[in-house]
């Protein structure tokens, strides 16, 4: 009681209130104007909470910053499950205050203006924030209106997508609805984040109709607009190997640019052939939509010309501003966006920062390392893992170009508590020591 009458007492005096308890400690700032950090991150996802974590550790308590305006943090690998419904959608989501690390000070706000000039961030709610180095983990935006017809498209039925918190429960629902006809799978004509789940849930669609008995009135199509199913050969000749055995017709080079949902017509652009569409009937439709850079970061100074954080490929440090770094989906690396190389990511920038903090030259590198666990069925995965040069960069001593059993339960079971019990705590910097350990020390 004394405790909450003193708590009440702050919020009276217009303070800001510490959350106490045996497990945490973290400081929520919502009214001041302008506050100078140590290390600000902005961005409260994967990669924003992870560096948050290890900043901590370097720096201490109440010396670092992140800024995030959702209430809601979520595992998203998990939607593709999600999807499926072989995982409720609330398995995938816990409040932010409960994974912000102890010590850092969580800014419930939205970024709205980047000036590293003056090392400076404003805020869209009018805060300006100040910082000796700064992290940027913004992610990708989704656009799901450059589709024509949607996102409003989502209201129909016979539609979802396992990309977004708002609609991966349609997916599920459509699937549940099928009778007859086509199912179709998109991948679009943009950089995007998680490249394979765009095909994994068309496997689960797959084997779902399958258990269902109703495989024979299905015709599964993936329409990408990719010239290969895969960006690594050696998953790619299995993904081929797999569709193949199940019947499942993979168009190259075709782009969705229209959702008609209240006639079920998808219409795809020919990319070969500039000007040419086609339409096709839809009894289901999972849409993966356009992505694109976080429009602040577009629209500053840490941008490359396509709108990403311009950032060293080895170490993370930005080309320009050298107290500024950037990891995961908002930057230019040239690897899939995946939470698995923000993992990998998060273990290489922590020493880059070291390196800085003392004046000297970083010498880690970060190898390109990512990994997608090609979800085949309800109980089996590829596992891919590849590098900067797109070569497999496996962790077992095992092919993992094959399904395999062990690894759907990996990726169903063992990842999301490694997720929220190292990963967003600093502890998990991707699987290359245990790597080292299983190939004897060869790579």
């Amino acid at each position: 009681m004394a405790v909450v009458q003193r708590a009440a007492m702050l919020q009276k005096c217009g303070l800001p209130l510490v959350r106490m308890g045996l497990r945490q400690l973290h400081v929520s700032v919502s009214s001041a104007s302008r506050s100078h950090h140590e290390v600000l991150v902005l961005g409260g996802g994967t990669g924003g909470i992870t560096m948050s974590a290890r900043m901590r550790w370097k720096v201490g308590a109440g010396r670092v910053a992140v800024v995030e305006p959702s209430e809601k943090h979520y595992y998203q690998p998990m939607w593709t499950l999600v999807g499926a419904g072989a995982k409720p959608l609330n398995m995938s989501g816990r409040p932010t205050a409960s994974i912000i690390p102890s010590g850092v000070t969580w800014i419930k706000s939205r970024v709205q203006e980047l000036d590293p000039d003056k090392n400076l961030v404003r805020t869209e709610d009018g805060k300006e924030l100040t910082y000796r180095y700064l992290i940027v983990a913004l992610g990708i935006e989704l656009h799901y209106e450059k589709i024509k017809g949607l996102p409003e498209g989502f209201n129909f039925p016979r539609i979802g997508s396992n990309y977004s918190v708002t609609f991966v429960e349609k997916t599920w629902r459509a699937l549940q609805d099928f009778e007859e006809g086509n199912a179709i799978f998109t991948h679009p004509n943009t950089p995007i984040k998680c490249a394979g789940a765009s095909q994994k849930i068309m496997y689960l669609s797959e084997h779902y109709l399958r258990k269902m008995g109703k495989r024979s009135k299905a015709n599964i199509i993936f329409n990408t607009s990719l010239p290969v199913i895969f960006g690594v050969k050696k998953y790619a000749d299995s993904l081929l190997e797999i569709v193949k055995a199940r019947n499942i017709n993979v168009n190259y080079r075709m782009n969705l640019i229209e959702v008609r949902p209240d006639k079920q017509e998808a219409v795809f652009e020919l990319l070969d052939s500039p000007g040419e569409t086609k339409m096709i009937q839809y009894e289901m439709l999972h849409v993966t939509p356009p992505m694109g850079p976080s429009h602040v970061v577009q629209k500053s100074a840490l941008a490359d010309a396509g709108g990403w954080v311009d950032v060293d490929k080895e170490n993370l440090q930005h080309k320009k501003y050298p107290n500024v770094f950037g990891i995961g989906d908002c930057t230019n690396l040239p690897t899939s966006k995946t939470a698995a190389a923000v993992a990998a990511q998060s273990a290489i920038l922590s020493k880059t920062i070291s390196m800085v903090m003392k004046n000297q030259k970083p010498m880690s590198k970060y190898d390109g390392y990512t990994s997608c666990p090609l979800v085949t069925s309800y109980n089996k995965c590829v596992l891919a893992e590849f590098d900067y040069e797109s070569q497999p960069l496996e962790t077992f001593p095992f092919n993992q170009g094959k399904e395999r059993r062990s690894m759907f339960h990996m990726k169903a079971h063992v990842m999301p508590f490694l997720y929220w019990h190292a990963f967003l705590k600093g502890l998990w910097g991707g699987p290359a020591p245990l790597r080292k350990l299983m190939h004897l020390g060869t790579k």
